[in-house]
C-alpha cells in the first residue's frame, strides 16, 4: 500500500479551492482488501479523513482519494 499526501488541490482537478489537503492511497491487486478498508477506517477514524472517491482499475490497482479540510489557525498576539 502507498500514501500519498497531497496540499494542493491539483489532485481533483474539479475541487478549486485551498481549503482541503487530499492522500492519495494505492491498494496493489495483490494486497488483501480487508487491509486496505483497515487502513481507510483508521484514517478516517483518528485522522478526521473523509473518503471523497475510489477507483478500480483495469489490472486490479485500487486508488482512494480520501481529503480533510485545512485548518489555519491565526496569531492573536
Amino acid at each position: 500500500m502507498r500514501e500519498q499526501v497531497r496540499t494542493s488541490s491539483a489532485t481533483l482537478r474539479h475541487d478549486a479551492d485551498q481549503r482541503y489537503e487530499y492522500l492519495l492511497l494505492t491498494v496493489a491487486p495483490h494486497e488483501r482488501l480487508s487491509e486496505a478498508r483497515a487502513r481507510l477506517r483508521e484514517h478516517a477514524e483518528y485522522g478526521k479523513w473523509e473518503l471523497t472517491r475510489t477507483v478500480l482499475l483495469y489490472g486490479g490497482t485500487r486508488k482512494y482519494w480520501l481529503r480533510r479540510r485545512v485548518m489555519r489557525v491565526e496569531r492573536t498576539i
